[in-house]
């Protein structure tokens, strides 16, 4: 960091030569600084400086007797206002000045003017931007972070839609095979039910046979005729 001097206090130098050499410098810088205030902003400036021993020293955007009349005029103007408009002006003269306040502060956490700053207010201005510096840090940290969730919970969203539609798929094949076995079933039931009827007419027609026929037991030497009736073998 470029080394600043020491900031001079404000009040009058008793030195005769000294107090002359830095009249003669700071006259000349500030004459310059308001040539470069006309230039920047486009604005009208008019310096009137007379010094210890009477000599006039004068610089002006244009002419000094126009921006002393338009001053003049000026003043006139602001004794006809209202007092509304006594305490606009004043609030816009205080909003100007807190904005060249903060254009001031801006410029110097860029790295620029810092040249009437001493020590302890640029150990102040490298406090601020290091403050500064780690609030950045840690907002964008925040919103990486959010960020990351954020695409975790999108991956999880579409492992969860996956996973609800081989859910539904399957529901879908159980269903179809639940109406298969319901078929099955219906058939077996029918056939059960033909069984059924069947053997009772075979039991019906041997109870006939019997009936007219011989006793199965009896030991007499004529032929008897058995007759089985019943459900075929199904292996």
């Amino acid at each position: 960091m470029k080394p600043t001097r020491k900031k001079i206090k404000i009040r009058k130098i008793d030195n005769l030569p000294a107090r002359q050499v830095t009249f003669s410098k700071r006259r000349r810088g500030l004459l310059k600084k308001a040539a470069e205030l006309s230039v920047l902003c486009d604005c009208e400036y008019a310096v009137i400086i007379f010094s210890a021993t009477g000599k006039l020293f004068e610089s002006s955007s244009s002419s000094t007797k126009d921006v002393i009349a338009r001053y003049k005029e000026h003043n006139e103007n602001v004794e006809k206002l209202d007092p509304p408009s006594l305490k606009l002006q004043a609030d816009y003269m205080k909003l100007s000045k807190e904005l060249a306040d903060k254009n001031r502060i801006l410029r110097q956490m860029n790295g620029e003017d810092l040249e009437e700053l001493n020590i302890d207010e640029l150990q102040k201005l490298e406090k601020d931007i290091e403050g500064g510096h780690s609030r950045v840090i840690h907002v964008k940290v925040f919103e990486e972070k959010i960020a990351s969730e954020i695409l975790a919970l999108e991956a999880k969203g579409a492992e969860l839609l996956e996973v609800n539609n081989q859910l539904k798929q399957r529901m879908g094949m159980l269903s179809t095979a639940n109406g298969n076995i319901a078929g099955v079933l219906a058939m077996e039931s029918e056939t059960s039910t033909s069984e059924e009827d069947l053997s009772s007419e075979c039991d019906t027609i041997a109870s006939s046979c019997c009936g007219n026929g011989s006793s199965p037991d009896d030991d007499s030497g004529e032929d008897t005729l058995s007759l089985k009736l019943g459900l075929p073998y199904r292996g």
